[in-house]
């Protein structure tokens, strides 16, 4: 169990992060056409799990635009942004705000995603939606880097991520 912040105050996650030089972890999520998302989808691509809360949150839709904007200059390389919205809701996010270089994915049907990285939180005012966390995935399907944001108002470290892709 990770333990964060969320205003200072000690919140838990359900588990721990998939450890740097592990196969990632298989998932099922929703795209933003409803249309389910595994992680043989994206087989032999470069991946950067963009995993935070919800879209409805400054921070959040700081790390989508961030990573939006690093994703046209990546080769081989998708990003997904993950949480428990609502595809409809990712959807309006990006349609808005011109987004188009991230893909937009939801936890919300089964939760399984949050349990089998270990990002669900399990108490707080948040509990039960993703902690921000940043995964990036080889295209071999290992884990090449991993952050657990330690404050969740604070925005992951965007060059550590990037800089494990070179």
């Amino acid at each position: 169990m990770a333990k964060v912040t969320l205003g200072g105050n000690p919140v838990h996650t359900s588990g721990t992060l998939p450890e740097t030089g592990s196969k990632t972890p298989d998932f099922k999520l929703t795209a933003t056409d409803l249309s389910s998302k595994s992680l043989s989808d994206y087989t032999g691509h470069n991946l950067v799990l963009n995993i935070f809360p919800s879209v409805d949150t400054g921070t959040c839709a700081a790390s989508i635009r961030e990573f939006n904007k690093a994703a046209s200059t990546l080769e081989n390389t998708k990003v997904l942004c993950i949480s428990k919205d609502l595809p409809f809701a990712m959807a309006r996010f990006c349609g808005a705000e011109g987004l188009d270089n991230v893909e937009s994915l939801s936890d919300f049907k089964d939760g399984n995603f949050g349990k089998t990285y270990g990002l669900d939180f399990t108490d707080g005012a948040f509990e039960a939606l993703l902690s921000r966390c940043v995964v990036v995935v080889n295209a071999e399907g290992n884990v090449i880097h991993a952050e657990q944001v330690s404050e969740i108002a604070d925005e992951p470290n965007y060059e550590a991520a990037l800089n494990a892709l070179k």
